[in-house]
Formats: structure tokens, C-alpha cells, sequence
């Protein structure tokens, strides 16, 4: 497992790349590794929103009109998201509030 730690005007502050090498990763072990790294960095993070680059899913599911960033990531943005943990090159996003 590889980390590059960054910054990223698409995604809120901390910009963490995970590459895992699993051909069976899914959403679920995923979102499990996610939140392993997150809370390695604090304890109390919490999830705001994720994004599955292969099937286009995410959550929250809303929208928020005509922008240029998507709904998921305006949702977390608005809640003090600013923790983002990428796997795979946007494979799984998933962005976090670090409390």
C-alpha cells in the first residue's frame, strides 16, 4: 500500500492517495480501508461523503443546481469536510471531517 500525501484544489484540504493492489476490492473494503486511514490520523473523523469512480455512485445523493464541483463534494464542503481520502486515483473518494 502506497501513501503520497497532497494538496488538491478538487478536494478539500488534506488529500491522502491510497493504491491498493486487490482486483477485488469493493465499495465495502474500500470505504473499511478509508476509514482505518482517517481515523490513524484522527481518532473522532467522520465520514461526510464518498464517490465509486467505476459506477459513478455517491453519497449523499442531491442536488445542489449547476456548479462545478459535484453535489458529494459541495455536500462535505459545506460541513467543514477536510480530510479526503483517495484510492486508486478517484477509483473510491471518500471525504472526512476531522474533529
Amino acid at each position: 500500500m502506497m501513501q503520497i500525501h497532497s494538496k488538491s484544489d478538487k478536494f478539500p484540504v488534506d488529500h491522502i492517495k491510497l493504491q491498493i493492489e486487490d482486483p477485488d476490492l469493493d465499495i465495502a473494503r474500500a470505504k473499511d480501508l478509508a476509514k482505518a486511514k482517517a481515523r490513524q490520523l484522527n481518532k473522532d473523523a467522520m465520514l461526510l461523503s464518498w464517490h465509486c469512480g467505476k459506477t459513478g455512485e455517491f453519497y449523499p445523493k442531491f442536488e445542489c443546481g449547476y456548479t462545478h464541483k459535484p453535489p458529494w463534494i459541495i455536500f462535505a464542503e459545506a460541513r467543514g469536510g477536510n480530510l479526503t481520502i483517495d484510492i486508486n486515483d478517484g477509483e473510491y473518494v471518500f471525504i472526512y471531517l476531522k474533529l
